[in-house]
């Protein structure tokens, strides 16, 4: 019996000692290295340093190895299941070192540092919300952080913790809330009345916390469901004067992203009631480039739904001032919605018309066009070239033949037809509009100018054949001359179908009654025949009828019928079988130039 235990004896102490020898810094380096290599390496080297763990100055080693963490983590996370039982265990057993947590953290293991905010000391959960706020996350990372519980557990400092503890916690909550799914955990759990109460805040050792809080927001306000927070967005309103400029900047942003919501029509017509319109005026002419475009980019976002009541609030004084800034600012992002709030005036206004063509608005925009229009495309440009398409609608309407001669002799018409060809089918069917305005007008010009000539004969150049008079773009806008055909006719052509509308009304001014015939020989030397007939295809109702009314003229003319009736009849019939009936009528008589009426009368 006493041999045994003094073989057992033995053992131990020759145990221990391998132990010991294991636990020094270079054995365990050694065995640190091998989980990183094969999978049979790897398996066995956790499972030595699981058992080596039982020793506390083990435990304490391990974290310190450079990459330990890091590969167990990997381990963790790995297709091993023994490996990854194991390191999980170890990993579990180290967590018991802060440090630790916090290396974890950095390779993507998250789990202790949220159990830390959870249950940990007052110190620790400060610690660990330091941490996330000082940490560069992926969207992966925060997603992970925010499934495990932690913003329920940051929103809980914010609310109960003392001075530090909020203060960290909002640094915290701001690093994980540039994520939707958070940003609805964090509304969802109550956090914006909370918010928005440390802004109202005059408490002077709170101030340090309104900064934070406002951007927290602004990164909220980007999702919809702060919609649900009935007040919150009267309540930033109201505190827009009472803020300094980096405060005033977030609420800006908040209030932007809150009106741009598809759900936010009660939102915004409270914010309209409330006199946000009138209360951003002032923030117009900051000497702060980034309040000023928060401030332009609110509201043009409320100006696109209250259109009426901006002219009102804009006056001569605030016009001019949109007109400067386009002329002045050098940042594009400051021009596109201040072109965009022009944009949004009614064209009904004459007013605000006379005022911004005697600021020097329109040569501003095709200086502009000139310049941007070449560039490589972004979001920004491509906002830019739309409000500048959309600000020249009200330059050429058709009711308005000075206007339309004042804005032809600036050289709107060539600026319209490269915009036509623009990288933004929303500029280019603004474009198109433009166009179609101006050539509503060109046969009674063009007819005015041919009454005037006496005994030298015009240029042939000069002579339109469709027009059968003497056309010139600056003064008759007429659509031949300005070269405009070939690229109205690529968009029908392309793949996108919001503007084919106002391309085929552009072209539709060349099949009047006096020159259809002049008219569709000019489109169909343009291609634009076929193009036509291919939106009977692609096209929505509104075009599908003025492509039909458009060929009900064209077929009239027998060259036409011969080459493109058999390719149009099909698609005529199909449209007549089951498109939507108000269509019938014209369809039958494009059939009857066709000659095919008779066959298909059961339709009809």
């Amino acid at each position: 019996m006493i041999a045994i235990v003094e073989e057992f004896f033995f053992h131990f102490i020759l145990l221990s000692a391998l132990q010991e020898m294991m636990a020094n810094p270079e054995a365990l380096s050694s065995i640190v290295k091998s989980l990183a290599r094969d999978v049979d390496e790897s398996r066995e080297a956790v499972a030595l340093l699981l058992h080596l763990a039982d020793l506390v100055k083990v435990r304490q080693r391990i974290g310190r190895v450079q990459g330990c963490i890091m590969m167990l983590v990997t381990l963790l996370n790995g297709c091993d299941s023994s490996a990854s039982y194991d390191a999980g265990k170890l990993l579990a057993a180290l967590s018991s070192n802060t440090q630790n947590v916090l290396l974890m953290a950095e390779a993507g293991f998250f789990v202790p540092l949220v159990q830390y905010l959870k249950e940990g000391s007052d110190m620790n959960k400060i610690l660990m919300a330091t941490a996330i706020s000082r940490m560069e996350l992926t969207d992966q990372m925060k997603a992970t952080l925010g499934e495990e519980g932690s913003i329920e557990a940051l929103v809980k400092m914010f609310n109960s913790g003392k001075m530090e503890a909020k203060l960290s916690a909002l640094n915290a909550i701001r690093n994980l809330s540039c994520l939707k799914e958070n940003n609805d955990r964090l509304i969802n759990s109550g956090v914006v009345s909370n918010l928005l109460q440390v802004l109202f805040s005059v408490t002077s050792v709170l101030m340090t916390l309104r900064e934070p809080a406002s951007a927290i927001l602004a990164s909220l306000a980007k999702s919809e469901i702060i919609l649900h927070k009935k007040d919150a967005a009267q309540q930033m309103l109201s505190l827009l004067n009472l803020s300094s400029p980096d405060i005033q900047l977030h609420l800006l942003q908040a209030l932007n992203s809150m009106a741009g919501h598809s759900g936010a029509k009660r939102i915004r017509a409270k914010m309209k009631e409330n006199g946000a319109l009138q209360l951003l005026m002032p923030f117009l002419s900051s000497c702060n480039d980034e309040i000023r475009i928060a401030a332009l980019n609110l509201l043009f976002n409320l100006s696109t739904y209250f259109a009426e009541e901006l002219s009102g609030q804009l006056g001569e004084t605030y016009l001019i001032l949109m007109v400067e800034i386009i002329s002045k600012a050098t940042s594009e992002m400051e021009k596109a919605p201040a072109v965009g709030i022009i944009s949004n005036i009614p064209v009904s206004d004459k007013k605000a018309t006379q005022l911004l063509m005697n600021a020097n608005l329109l040569p501003l925009l095709i200086t502009l066009t000139g310049t941007i229009i070449t560039a490589p495309s972004n979001p920004t440009r491509k906002w830019l070239l739309d409000g500048i398409a959309a600000v020249m609608i009200r330059f050429t309407v058709p009711s308005d033949k000075k206007l339309q001669k004042i804005s032809a002799s600036h050289g709107i018409i060539p600026c319209l037809v490269k915009l036509l060809s623009a990288n933004s089918i929303v500029a280019s069917s603004r474009a198109a509009t433009s166009l179609a305005q101006l050539s509503q007008n060109t046969l009674s010009l063009s007819k005015a100018k041919s009454s005037r000539w006496f005994c030298v004969p015009p240029s042939t150049e000069k002579l339109c054949g469709v027009h059968n008079g003497l056309c010139l773009v600056k003064s008759t806008f007429c659509l031949v001359k300005s070269g405009a055909l070939s690229a109205l006719v690529q968009i029908l052509e392309g793949k996108e179908r919001e503007a084919d509308e106002a391309v085929l009304s552009a072209l539709s001014t060349l099949l009047q009654d006096a020159i259809f015939e002049s008219g569709s020989d000019a489109i169909e030397q343009a291609s634009g025949v076929q193009a036509i007939i291919r939106i009977l295809e692609v096209g929505c109702l509104k075009a599908q009828e003025k492509a039909i009314w458009m060929l009900e003229r064209i077929f009239r003319l027998g060259a036409h019928r011969s080459k493109y009736g058999e390719a149009a009849q099909h698609l005529l019939i199909d449209l007549a079988q089951k498109g939507d009936p108000i269509l019938k009528p014209m369809i039958a008589k494009i059939l009857a130039h066709l000659q095919l009426l008779e066959m298909q009368s059961s339709f009809f």
